[in-house]
């Protein structure tokens, strides 16, 4: 989580095996699997600032990447001709024609499953366009036969309602046709020593020839939402623990603003607007119970890992730093365990986005040694 010094080579010691990534983002996932012993040879990544970031980290975290494809996989996804096809993507990490990957990995974009968009009508109805980018994931996965594969996306996609379960069965369905055995589990990011409470979904899987991997054992334990201790035998990294040796300089755009941001010097640590309320005993209260979501005036408990750090926050959506100020882009990398060198290419909001839409590293490296051991 911190190179004291200097850069540093990110990627692991030995070589496992090749990798294609679809939905790469900056990198996250790929930083992971780089550290278990894979090595990334091509990403497919339709953002222009994402793509720049993981060509700018290529040296030093990704020395086999031989393209990084700007492309949209929706058209893979809807079984249309036009966009890149998967020889396209094979041929550009440089896989013969009957040569395969040995490891598929992507996180097809969650918009649709989002815990946090439930309370849209056409998201809870299973009406969003792009929940078919799994497909495009299912779609790879049946043409090219890599040997493993490993999906990642919000938890929220194994929710029993209208737009989840239908999305998830069919994903399983696919994955099944497509020739592969396969398990899943939701891990929370925290329990694997990233100083972040975020849970995600994973999927992990080989082709029936193959030893299916096992999902990693917890390695730290804490309170997560209703639970109040469970996992591994180390203590979760607080972020107070992440940041503490930081020095980094204030940013131009990090005061809250927004109608409500003056109220956050009066929030205590880890808590949020529910401290206004007259539930909570507040003699003067703005705010209804429960009438906000939980991230809104959310400010970090340095005791405690930081909750989950949204890709695109409003003016008064936290969490927000015990300093009752925005994060800034090096605590922003120390909550998601990515490298203290590793580069992000964009404007203030897109780097947000990019850190806030990765897998973090850490987590991404122990599923990714999991699949290595089934090897």
């Amino acid at each position: 989580m911190r190179d004291p010094n200097g850069p540093t080579d990110h990627t692991g010691s030995v070589e496992i095996g090749s990798a294609v990534s679809l939905f790469s983002g900056a990198g996250g996932l790929d930083l992971g699997i780089e550290q278990a012993g894979f090595r990334t040879a091509v990403a497919v990544e339709w953002d222009a600032d994402a793509a720049d970031t993981m060509e700018k980290n290529a040296d030093l975290c990704f020395p086999a990447l031989r393209d990084v494809i700007r492309a949209d996989l929706y058209p893979l996804a809807a079984g249309r001709d036009s966009g890149v096809t998967v020889q396209d993507i094979l041929r550009a990490g440089g896989f013969g024609r009957r040569e395969r990957p040995d490891l598929l990995v992507g996180g097809p974009p969650c918009v649709a499953f989002s815990k946090s968009g439930f309370w849209l009508d056409w998201k809870r109805d299973g009406t969003d366009p792009a929940a078919s980018l799994l497909q495009a994931f299912t779609e790879f996965l049946r043409q090219a036969q890599p040997r493993f594969f490993m999906l990642e996306n919000v938890y929220a996609l194994t929710f029993n309602n209208k737009a989840s379960r239908p999305a998830f069965l069919r994903l399983c369905s696919e994955i099944d046709d497509a020739g592969y055995a396969f398990g899943w589990g939701v891990l929370n990011a925290a329990d694997y020593g990233t100083p972040q409470s975020r849970p995600r979904l994973f999927v992990v899987g080989a082709r029936r020839d193959e030893a299916v991997p096992a999902l990693p054992p917890p390695t730290h334990h804490g309170a997560w939402e209703r639970r109040k201790r469970a996992g591994g035998p180390q203590p979760h990294v607080t972020a107070g623990e992440a940041l503490a040796d930081l020095a980094v300089a204030p940013e131009a755009e990090e005061v809250v603003r927004g109608r409500w941001g003056h109220l956050l010097p009066e929030i205590p640590p880890g808590d949020n607007y529910l401290y206004f309320t007259a539930k909570r005993g507040h003699p003067t209260p703005i705010f209804e119970w429960r009438s906000r979501f939980w991230s809104f005036l959310l400010k970090l408990d340095p005791n405690r890992p930081s909750p989950t750090v949204q890709a695109q926050p409003g003016p008064n959506v936290g969490p927000f730093h015990w300093e009752n100020r925005r994060l800034r882009v090096p605590e922003l990398k120390r909550l998601f365990a990515f490298p203290d060198d590793y580069e992000f290419v964009g404007r203030r909001a897109s780097v947000q986005s990019q850190i806030g839409n990765a897998v973090p590293p850490l987590l991404a490296k122990q599923v990714a040694t999991a699949i290595a051991a089934a090897m």
